[in-house]
């Protein structure tokens, strides 16, 4: 393996962690990604004079949106971010390097930004125990999952560990028939709310159990995840051209994928 030493160190930490949080690779393309947030917020709420801070607009945003809008107000804002041409491109230029050292550098990525905006104390918005490949994922995907507040604790999510999704993986049979609640449960003393704060981007792998809690924190917690896979690795149910598009194929891959061998009549 022919990988520089910050490569083996990413690498290592994903293995033995199943994840790496670093900062965000270009911040120019993190802020341009807050600003268009901003503009998209106070035009959906038709918020004309000034608020205090970015960090008050995201942070106390449930002052301002009731918890039976926000499902409809949430999808406003997927719409609007993801109608911006250049969005996945700045979202891809935060975490290029930690893609490329985790993934490689011809990449699939998910055509649409998911969003995730959960209140304090608000119990509609949680996300059950999962592995995303149980529903179907691709075990090759990777999350890049980018804050645009600061997260802890109940605030966060959660993720059990490599060593410990083996030893649930092993004895999963016994789990048959319980409810997600008890599967948390089961495992709520192995699992590790994933300090991030905004600047940072959480690349993970969706194969180990994750979720969320209710949010006792006081302040929402908004968040954006997508999907990044090599374009040639086995696809699951989300497939290439229905959920995902190559954005980074490079020429030989293009010369090979339009090679026909000649033949002689």
């Amino acid at each position: 393996m022919f990988f520089s030493e910050k490569e083996l160190e990413l690498s290592k930490q994903y293995f033995e962690e199943g994840y790496v949080i670093a900062e965000a690779a270009n911040q120019d393309s993190l802020n341009w990604i807050r600003g268009k947030y901003v503009s998209i917020i106070k035009d959906i709420l038709s918020i004309s004079k000034d608020i205090s801070s970015d960090e008050d607009l995201f942070g106390k945003i449930h002052e301002k949106v009731k918890v039976s809008e926000l499902n409809d107000f949430r999808l406003k804002v997927i719409q609007s971010i993801n109608s911006e041409k250049d969005f996945r491109f700045h979202y891809f230029q935060v975490a290029k390097p930690y893609l490329e050292a985790l993934v490689g550098n011809e990449l699939a990525m998910q055509l649409r930004v998911n969003l995730s905006i959960q209140f304090p104390n608000d119990d509609s918005s949680l996300l059950p125990v999962h592995s995303d490949t149980w529903s179907g994922d691709s075990p090759y995907e990777v999350v890049v999952w980018l804050p645009l507040v600061d997260c802890y604790k109940t605030k966060s999510m959660y993720i059990l560990p490599p060593k410990e999704t083996d030893i649930l993986f092993r004895n999963f049979g016994k789990k048959a028939g319980v409810s997600s609640e008890e599967l948390y449960q089961s495992i709520s003393k192995d699992v590790k709310f994933l300090e991030i704060n905004y600047g940072q981007v959480l690349l993970f792998n969706q194969g180990l159990p994750h979720g969320n809690r209710i949010n006792l924190e006081p302040l929402t917690r908004w968040t954006m995840n997508c999907r990044f896979k090599g374009v040639f690795t086995p696809y699951g149910d989300k497939k290439l051209g229905e959920f995902f598009e190559p954005i980074t194929l490079r020429s030989a891959s293009r010369v090979g994928m339009d090679y026909f061998f000649p033949t002689i009549q």
